[in-house]
């Protein structure tokens, strides 16, 4: 992967994925370990939307390095508010790190960035489109917790906007999953990822019900539906609340299902389950520091 750029799951192969995973392993066991290892490493965030965990992790995951950070700040206080361009930011930007971190509302707008520089782009989230750094944290999480083959995982909630769903279904037809997915009608998987799924030979099957298949899964990836994608506030409100989980949502549940979500969450999971055996959206946030610890790694 060096020198490549990180825009979709799609361009990762088993072994790629494998030898990331392999890798933040050593990094979560060790930190301090490797806090020398890229002190050269200067590492650009461009947000163009809100992030928490994404961001806050990429800082950390550099500096833990040994590596260190600048940052484009808000684009209130960005050349972007007078109407500088995205080419133009980026190549302005890759004169200062020696890679770009890039968030935007645009789908698309990674794989643009990445037209106009020569250093390494990781797409941090593009829109409803992909977001693949988190599909590599989701992915360790997964393995720690129930493995990757002859896995049965249920994605819930917002198939249509969630880019995290979309990068992670990609992934997940290198290993041997069968993938449930569980969205309200007008929220199922976007029609060119249900083709590109099916051209991958990918186990997937659509609910509306989550009972339906609930005690047959290893995984529930449960989503946000997301107030902010949708071009009507009316179709939001049709749908939102449609999935809650609860202690008794879990009542018919394997006693080892591991409950995942990208976070944020807003009512999708009760509290009241974070202090279970089930819960590992918390633990699922924080292996995002070793993971793009060795993302950052294998790129440079």
């Amino acid at each position: 992967m060096r020198h490549d750029h990180l825009l979709t799951a799609k361009q990762l192969s088993r072994a790629d994925i494998e030898a990331v995973l392999d890798r933040a392993s050593e990094f979560a066991a060790d930190p301090a370990a490797f806090r020398e290892r890229h002190p050269e490493l200067l590492l650009a965030l461009c947000f163009f939307e809100p992030s928490t965990r994404t961001k806050m992790s990429f800082e950390t995951a550099a500096k833990r390095l040994g590596g260190d950070i600048v940052d484009m700040g808000s684009v209130e206080s960005s050349s972007v508010k007078k109407g500088e361009s995205l080419a133009d930011t980026v190549r302005v930007i890759e004169g200062y790190a020696d890679a770009i971190v890039l968030r935007h509302p645009k789908q698309g707008a990674a794989q643009l960035a990445s037209e106009y520089v020569d250093v390494p782009v990781v797409n941090a989230g593009d829109g409803a489109g992909h977001h693949p750094s988190q599909t590599l944290l989701d992915l360790y999480t997964i393995r720690e917790n129930a493995g990757l083959d002859d896995l049965s995982i249920g994605i819930l909630g917002d198939l249509k906007y969630g880019r995290t769903v979309h990068s992670l279904a990609h992934a997940l037809t290198k290993f041997d999953a069968r993938q449930h997915f569980i969205s309200p009608e007008s929220l199922k998987l976007p029609r060119s990822v249900r083709y590109d799924l099916h051209e991958a030979g990918a186990n997937v099957r659509e609910h509306e019900s989550l009972e339906d298949v609930l005690p047959n899964l290893d995984v529930l990836y449960v989503t946000r539906i997301q107030r902010e994608r949708f071009p009507d506030e009316e179709e939001y409100r049709k749908v939102a609340g449609k999935y809650s989980i609860d202690a008794d949502t879990l009542e018919h549940a394997r006693d080892d299902l591991s409950i995942m979500h990208p976070l944020p969450r807003v009512d999708e999971i009760a509290p009241e389950l974070d202090d279970t055996e089930h819960a590992t959206y918390f633990s699922q946030a924080h292996n995002g520091v070793p993971v793009r610890m060795a993302l950052l790694d294998s790129l440079l």
